[in-house]
């Protein structure tokens, strides 16, 4: 198990490099030489996890959409979550280096052999079925088509960070992100789900500050659990201990004192 961990964490040490290189030199620009001193790990090392440059371009690619980097807290409002999900997408792009290679080699061209359709097909898909949910309670107008409309989504969304990269380093991504939501969601949400939706600034860091508070939580009560569990079975144990002493101290007989009469009519 230790040496499955180490594992694991080297791997994500090597991605980790990986994604600050290409974000910084491009596919072509990158060299493996580069990725394993920015890791500060040998050359056989790295090779144990990687053995080509693009086999190492497409794992930080599949990064960008692995489960979990983007937590979702449910929210009663199906749109809230897709404003959520671009609004923490724009607040990681900004000090995420993994998040912040992918998304170069997503949008670069040149980059032969990779499979950069992985990350746009993956975020119109949850754009959709996000979209299909808030149709479906009545959040949406009756025109409104969750595929396109995902697609449009991505597309500008896209387009917007490719401007702030340019702009301003990302500096105002979130500034880009917010404005791209004000005008686009009119045309497709209701006017009562409208007014309910948070756009404002920062929501991107305190939405990711409420899921970690929520793991934290439910690690807790897990714990929790885990140790009630383990008093009720130490209590239940203890329990069948003591009435099988008591069994065993009062012998075949059930551990009745017969008495002197009943003694005396055994004899």
């Amino acid at each position: 198990m230790a040496r499955q961990e180490r594992a694991i964490r080297t791997r994500r040490l090597i991605l980790e490099a990986a994604g600050a290189i290409f974000a910084e030199r491009g596919y072509e620009g990158a060299s493996l030489a580069d990725v394993y001193a920015r890791a500060g790990l040998t050359k056989g090392a790295f090779y144990f996890h990687f053995d080509s440059k693009q086999h190492l371009a497409q794992a930080v690619l599949e990064a960008q959409i692995g489960q979990g980097r983007y937590p979702v807290v449910p929210r009663t409002l199906k749109l809230q979550e897709l404003v959520d999900a671009g609004l923490v997408f724009a607040h990681l792009l900004g000090q995420d280096t993994m998040l912040q290679g992918s998304v170069r080699l997503s949008l670069e061209p040149g980059t032969h052999g990779l499979d950069r359709q992985g990350p746009f097909r993956d975020w119109i898909e949850r754009c959709r079925a996000t979209l299909a949910e808030a149709r479906d309670r009545g959040e949406l107008y009756p025109h409104v088509e969750p595929g396109q409309t995902a697609e449009l989504f991505v597309g500008a969304f896209s387009g917007v960070q490719v401007l702030s990269k340019v702009m301003a380093d990302h500096a105002d991504l979130e500034y880009r992100v917010i404005a791209l939501m004000t005008h686009l969601f009119p045309a497709v949400a209701v006017p009562g789900a409208l007014a309910r939706l948070d756009m404002t600034p920062g929501r991107g860091a305190r939405v990711l500050d409420e899921a970690g508070a929520r793991v934290l939580d439910e690690a807790g009560a897990r714990v929790l659990d885990e140790a009630g569990a383990r008093v009720l079975d130490e209590a239940g144990a203890r329990v069948l201990d003591e009435a099988g002493a008591r069994v065993l101290d009062a012998g075949p007989g059930g551990g009745t004192d017969p008495g002197p009469t009943a003694a005396a009519g055994a004899r």
